[in-house]
């Protein structure tokens, strides 16, 4: 070999290398955001990674691919590595929540129910039936303002529930959240909150409930241009989180455990799904690509928090017409 040919080579080793990092980085530009100096706050990352399961399938076909590619050309391995990093990482944040915590070896029941009501348009007759056989002690309906309730009311309350709305007669049932609270609760207070960015909250404790607060909770959407807003309300989320008292926070949070507002917002909080192991189980959809690709592919952004001691027992989802996402129920044991 001459001598002029050796630092060409060495020349050709590191701009493979380097190829292979910026290659790296953009697999984990769209897998791992969250991890790259807060990106998934901005939009279209903030999106993007509440699909990372999906994601992590194709980086999964990647890796494969370029493996298959290494037999042929072992100069391919970093490119190998990088993906094959990229995969673990992502992999090693997301799986756990399918697998199940200890169950609550004790502990005073609590059954909540979280649906969005898809502007009001849900099926009332099969809530009302979910309801009265699941028989939760509170229920968080966003997307639901006095019109629904009114409708809801009627099935409901020879059940033995009172229903609270975030608005007066007449307002659209998108913008507005309902909480329907069982008697057994006897005599709580519940209250309106304003303090999001642009979906109030309906806030109820006393009675059994004690010093615990049930939060009915909606966030707006974190589509581009509302993106500050939405971690905003992610961020409101330390308010009872990390408040004082003991809190139970049940609804829409159009988020998944994968963004991380949700999960800085909600420190000091578990997530119902994840302790039984259904922290994958997608809960919403586009409309109009039916239940099959909900099911499927969609990302669990219906939740149920809970402060530290309050630790789920059971978990399940249910399909009901109308609407866009999926009704999520939970069985909590508060110490």
């Amino acid at each position: 070999m001459t001598a002029p040919a050796l630092p060409h080579r060495r020349a050709r080793h590191v701009l493979r290398y380097l190829v292979a990092v910026l290659f790296t980085l953009v697999v984990a530009m769209g897998t791992v955001p969250d991890l790259l100096f807060g990106l998934d706050r901005r939009s279209p990352f903030a999106q993007l990674v509440s699909f990372r399961p999906v994601v992590l399938v194709g980086v999964l076909v990647l890796l494969v691919l370029l493996a298959a590619l290494l037999r042929l050309d072992r100069r391919v391995w970093p490119f190998v590595a990088g993906t094959l990093v990229v995969l673990l990482v992502g992999a090693g944040m997301t799986l756990p929540r399918a697998f199940a915590g200890p169950l609550p070896t004790g502990g005073t029941p609590l059954k909540v129910l979280a649906f969005n009501t898809y502007e009001g348009q849900a099926g009332v007759p099969a809530l009302a039936e979910l309801i009265r056989t699941d028989r939760p002690d509170l229920i968080s309906l966003p997307e639901s303002g006095s019109r629904f309730a009114a409708k809801l009311a009627v099935a409901i309350e020879p059940l033995g529930y009172r229903l609270h709305s975030t608005t007066g007669k007449g307002r659209n049932d998108v913008n507005n959240v309902t909480a329907a609270v069982s008697d057994r609760l006897g005599d709580v207070d519940v209250t309106i909150g304003r303090d999001t960015t642009t979906f109030p909250y309906v806030d109820v404790t006393g009675g059994a409930l004690g010093r615990l607060h049930f939060i009915a909770f909606h966030s707006v959407a974190p589509v581009p241009g509302s993106v500050p807003e939405w971690v905003q309300d992610m961020n409101l989320l330390q308010k009872w989180c990390a408040g004082p008292t003991p809190a139970v926070v049940a609804g829409d949070f159009n988020a998944t455990l994968d963004n991380s507002p949700l999960r800085d917002g909600t420190a000091g909080c578990g997530d119902a799904a994840s302790q039984r192991g259904d922290g994958l189980v997608p809960t919403w959809g586009p409309y109009a690509a039916g239940p099959g690709v909900r099911d499927a592919a969609g990302p669990q952004i219906d939740h149920v928090f809970a402060t530290a001691g309050i630790i789920a027992e059971e978990f399940g989802v249910h399909d009901l017409p109308g609407s866009d996402h999926r009704a999520v129920t939970t069985t909590l044991r508060l110490p």
